[in-house]
């Protein structure tokens, strides 16, 4: 050998001495990989000493005797007691490392097996770094194990009888030899050590576990006949309450389902959670075992814990094979889970439309209600597009599918019984933006202007009622626009749509609410203002709230102020103001808030100018109160708007505010379709300052 040592790359331990090296020069390639990838993905991530006992790598330990497959017939056979519930012990005496004396005194150590089998321990740093892999200490096996997992039975027989071996001496599972010879499937060995003690044969582990449902659970069929002909009991459940019959079901053995039903095993024996046979079977779409359960006497609408039946299985995964077999042996379509769901409304749920189409076939009820007060068609309305499963329907997207699903259900479903339930599923499609199914609904006739009940409108804190309210809030223009096409009162919410719109900014949405009659002059009632409510949302879009005026805003309400030329009390601004006021006696008359106020606040206090400019195009001859006046002197270019507030005002001015007074305001929202001149409508638009207009009605700006 050329070299004593070596070292490996992006370790911060030591180096490896040359025994170590030697045992590694016995691997094979994909063991030193394996190797490798554990080590890489160790040090990569800087496992914590909490964690690394935790961790497994791909060739991972010892196997699980619930959950680990049988060892290939080419390779040793392993000990197979399950997982300690603790990590193992250290070893006596881990490996030296150099260290600092501040440094915590911990070493990691951590068990894994490599792929042939080799079991292997790692000793690592407190902060995760390695220090060395080596082998694992052999551990004593019983010889009689041993011979067992080799599959020897004349040893078997020999250490049974010559040794005089108690065969019923538990190991620190509660597993005996039989155990071991059930979960490997030597059916030879079962048979010898039941020759020496047959009444061992029901004996159960820690976890309750038989050897019929060890060899249940590991689909050992030889040795599962081997215990029932010698009168293993099939009704033993472990610590979950499974029996052999449920695991069977579980694993889709038909050949143990058979043979455990021969040997008259309970069909309808209820899990910890209340499952029976037929609910794993159903649930694995397995007819031919619901058959044979069926014919053993398996009831079709046995519920579990939670009242769910196995048709209510079939109906939430999507099993139409199982679906039909149970309706065709009487079971009940319209059962009830307890949280009042029923199969169709879990169908719509999951997004299973060949399910859904099924059911209202035969006559499943579409007027169920959930605990929650909803119908089917509110699910399918809200989630029934949440599914994978899209091409089942012939459908390509998922749109498409949940507009398959709520279709079938508008016939099967009443609308006064929707009306009951104080929520409409237009409300749930324009809360989710199902865009197509309001579209759907909207077209079928389902009430658009239909508001949340008085409990439900709770939920909300801003006490909405109407789908356009969850249309506007979502700024779903195409929904909003659907709605309001539709016949939609953009006036019924507590909150008006229009002060969401000004408040999010969109033009768009606003424009919209406006054109279908929405009140420019929304105030909030929880928040008294002597001005309307829409003002205030926007201040700081000019534009916006230049078109709120051109339709009828209330300009002048924003300069009746109840100081006027007297001083006007400071503004209440700090948070020890706020809570003395709070403090104020109920009999104190809450007064509004006036415009001025508002204005006053840092947030606007900086506009106030651009924003009474605008204002002023919409007031006769008005009276500016002592704090606006305050403002305009604040910025020397806004002395222009002060003297455009002193009276008198223009006679053009004057003017046009008695011709848009006798328009009307629910005319001017639409000025451009009246029989009115071009330049007309321009004037009354504040648009004057062209010249071709000022030229046509010979006056000046």
């Amino acid at each position: 050998m050329a070299a004593a040592s070596v070292s490996v790359p992006g370790s911060a331990g030591p180096a490896f001495n040359y025994d170590d090296y030697s045992f590694y020069r016995n691997l094979s390639d994909d063991e030193l990989m394996q190797l490798a990838i554990e080590r890489s993905l160790t040090e990569s991530h800087g496992c914590s000493p909490g964690a690394e006992n935790t961790r497994t790598s791909a060739v991972a330990s010892r196997p699980d005797p619930g959950t680990t497959p049988p060892a290939p017939p080419s390779q040793p056979l392993q000990q197979p007691p399950p997982r300690a519930p603790s990590p193992p012990p250290c070893p006596s005496n881990p490996p030296r490392y150099s260290r600092d004396d501040n440094q915590q005194p911990a070493t990691v150590v951590s068990h894994f097996v490599t792929g042939n089998g080799k079991r292997m321990v790692a000793y690592r740093r407190f902060d995760g770094t390695l220090i060395e892999i080596k082998p694992e200490s052999e551990e004593t096996v019983d010889p009689l194990v041993k011979a067992i997992l080799s599959g020897d039975v004349q040893i078997v027989t020999q250490i049974v009888k010559k040794t005089g071996c108690n065969i019923l001496t538990p190991n620190q599972y509660g597993w005996i030899p039989l155990h071991e010879a059930a979960y490997y499937g030597q059916e030879q060995c079962v048979r010898a050590l039941l020759r020496v003690q047959p009444g061992m044969i029901n004996k159960r582990t820690l976890k309750d576990e038989t050897a019929l449902l060890l060899a249940v659970s590991r689909e050992m069929v030889s040795c599962v006949e081997c215990l029932l002909e010698n009168g293993a009991n099939p009704d033993i459940v472990n610590k979950d309450k499974e029996t052999p019959l449920y695991k069977a079901c579980e694993k889709e053995n038909l050949e143990i389902v058979a043979m455990l039903l021969n040997h008259r095993a309970a069909v309808n024996k209820n899990c910890i959670q209340g499952w029976t046979a037929l609910h794993e079977a159903v649930c694995r779409n397995n007819v031919e075992i619901c058959e044979m359960l069926v014919k053993a006497g398996a009831k079709v609408s046995i519920p579990n814990i939670y009242g769910i039946t196995p048709i209510f299985v079939a109906a939430q995964s999507g099993r139409i094979d199982a679906l039909r077999f149970l309706l065709k042996n009487g079971a009940d379509i319209n059962s009830q889970a307890a949280d009042g769901a029923t199969a169709l409304y879990e169908a719509c749920k999951n997004g299973h439309a060949h399910i859904v189409e099924f059911l209202l076939s035969q006559n499943a009820d579409a007027n169920k209600q959930g605990k929650t007060g909803l119908l089917p068609i509110h699910i399918a309305a809200q989630r029934g597009n949440d599914s994978n499963d899209l091409l089942t329907y012939g459908c390509t997207h998922k749109s498409d599918k949940a507009v398959k699903i709520v279709s079938m259900l508008i016939p099967a479903t009443s609308k006064a019984r929707v009306r009951r339930c104080g929520i409409s599923p237009l409300h749930l499609a324009a809360e989710r933006n199902r865009d197509e199914i309001l579209e759907l609904l909207i077209a079928a006739g389902f009430n658009v202007n239909a508001t949340l009940s008085e409990d439900r409108r709770n939920m909300y804190e801003d006490r909405r009622a109407t789908a356009l309210y969850f249309s506007v809030i979502n700024n779903n223009v195409e929904a909003s626009t659907m709605l309001l096409e539709a016949g939609a009162d953009p006036n019924l919410d507590t909150f008006s749509p229009l002060l969401v719109a000004l408040r999010q900014g969109c033009m768009q949405t606003v424009a919209l609410l406006v054109e279908h009659g929405a009140d420019v002059n929304a105030y909030i009632p929880t928040h008294p203002t002597a001005f309307p409510a829409t003002v205030m949302f926007c201040m700081k879009y000019l534009p916006m709230l230049k078109f709120l005026m051109d339709n009828g805003c209330d300009a002048l309400s924003c300069f009746d102020c109840v100081y006027g030329s007297d001083p006007h009390p400071p503004l209440k601004t700090t948070r020890a103001r706020r809570v003395r006021d709070s403090m104020r006696e109920e009999s104190t008359e809450k007064t509004c808030v006036q415009f001025c106020e508002m204005v006053s606040t840092d947030a606007y206090s900086h506009w106030a100018g651009p924003i009474i400019d605008v204002l002023l195009d919409y007031v006769g001859d008005v009276k500016l109160c002592s704090r606006l006046m305050e403002h305009l002197d604040d910025y020397d270019d806004w002395a222009c708007i002060k003297e455009k507030a002193m009276p008198p005002r223009p006679l053009l001015q004057l003017c046009r505010l008695k011709i848009r007074r006798l328009v009307g305001t629910h005319r001017l929202k639409k000025l451009k379709k009246l029989p009115i001149p071009g330049l007309l409508i321009r004037y009354l638009n504040h648009e004057e300052r062209c010249k071709d207009v000022s030229a046509g009605l010979g006056v000046y700006s």
